[in-house]
């Protein structure tokens, strides 16, 4: 397939036949490049490849074919025109504004943030000299306010982790290009079928592909994609520093590429579903899920989405005057968690397997009760990830769990 081929194919194809590029051998699948370096013809072209006078493979911390393919089938999903992938989730966020930061530049972030985004922009970007602003990513008021001076970056995920808020892109685009700002999303919640943040105006993505692209609690990874000038500051970043993505888990995560429209649609089916039927349910407060009519951003969320994606953001029903943020709470959900028999209790998500998760003892815990708070997640809030089990079963799953409570 050629590069005009890609042009007129759809993303599902695209997840398929993208980024292929077959030896001799004509092999079906992919091949994977197992080489840390590679062999010249003459110290010559050595010399020529070292001076970036000619283009070729020369170390796979540079650079390695399959890590090449996968790189370019996740840019075809995307629509970006150029990506670099990473070791892991977080060194793709650390790289893509670490990249273009320094000292006494200025980054304006959304607060509601994966626990440990938080503590890499606080205890290591505010060491560094570089001034982190926060404001409340759903709120575009706030937006306005912070992006009324001019900044370097601007970083946000949406839907948010774990409180699914929706943060309105093309506003913050738009205001991030008059302050002078390079504005990054996660995507990792909507997954690159079901939100295109670069056509809605943002300049970069970064995805932790452990997640939906792996999708099957195999292999750490991530991506960083945009325009090829600052992808290429990201590249030349992490040839580095050496945070680089394997062979082997680009083979993998390239393969889980082909799959991933069937896996996340019907999940998302699903998580849609179980949303609604949990947000009836007498000993559940609150369910937060984008595309339900109840979500505070819904209508944002049908404009910017064209799925929900998979999870489902559940506060467990609390006797009248009890602190959410007290023991009380947290035991309700523990009790709701402990008696789930098919849901795994883990931290990860975007899993064929269903997970359930306590933020604020796991993947926030570190953020602390107040800056929880301020994003609207207490000790009773539970994370669920849908997975492709049964949803009459994960139903029945849940209906027990909370009978617990």
């Amino acid at each position: 397939m050629t590069p005009d081929d890609a042009l007129n194919l759809r993303p599902d194809t695209l997840a398929v036949r993208a980024g292929h590029t077959r030896t001799p051998f004509d092999e079906m699948s992919e091949a994977i490049f197992m080489t840390q370096g590679y062999v010249y013809p003459t110290a010559a072209e050595a010399e020529a490849a070292f001076a970036g006078e000619i283009q070729r493979y020369q170390y796979s911390r540079y650079a390695n074919p399959t890590v090449t393919m996968f790189e370019e089938r996740l840019a075809a999903i995307e629509g970006a025109e150029d990506c670099f992938a990473t070791a892991t989730g977080m060194a793709a966020v650390f790289v893509s504004l670490a990249s273009i930061l320094k000292a006494g530049d200025r980054l304006v972030s959304s607060r509601a943030l994966f626990g440990t985004s938080i503590a890499t922009f606080d205890d290591y970007f505010a060491q560094w000299g570089i001034i982190v602003d926060y404001v409340d990513g759903h709120v575009n008021e706030d937006w306005e306010r912070a992006l009324a001076t001019p900044a370097t970056a601007i970083y946000c995920e949406s839907p948010t982790n774990p409180m699914q808020d929706v943060v309105d892109i093309p506003f913050v685009a738009g205001l991030a290009k008059a302050a002078g700002a390079l504005f990054i999303v996660d995507n990792v919640f909507a997954t690159p079928l079901g939100q295109k943040p670069l056509e809605l105006g943002a300049d970069a993505v970064v995805y932790s592909a452990t997640k939906h692209i792996d999708g099957q609690g195999r292999v750490l990874g991530g991506a960083v994609l945009g325009a090829k000038e600052y992808v290429d500051k990201v590249r030349q970043m992490v040839r580095t520093m050496g945070a680089t993505m394997s062979p082997f888990t680009a083979w993998v995560l390239g393969k889980s590429l082909e799959t991933l429209s069937v896996r996340v649609k019907a999940q998302a089916a699903s998580a849609i579903d179980l949303a609604a039927w949990l947000e009836a349910h007498p000993k559940v407060a609150v369910s937060r899920y984008p595309l339900l009519p109840s979500h505070p951003q819904h209508e944002r969320a049908m404009a910017q989405m064209t799925m929900g994606g998979t999870l489902v953001t559940i506060d467990i029903a609390l006797p009248e005057g009890t602190d959410p943020h007290g023991p009380e709470a947290k035991a309700a959900a523990f009790r709701f968690m402990d008696a789930l028999r098919v849901i795994d209790i883990s931290n990860n998500l975007g899993d064929a397997k269903s997970i359930a998760t306590h933020p604020a003892t796991t993947t926030h815990r570190k953020i602390g009760p107040e800056r929880r708070a301020m994003v609207g997640m207490s000790d009773a809030t539970v994370r669920l990830s849908i997975g492709l089990e049964d949803v009459e079963d994960l139903r029945d799953d849940l209906a027990r769990a909370l009978d617990a409570v």
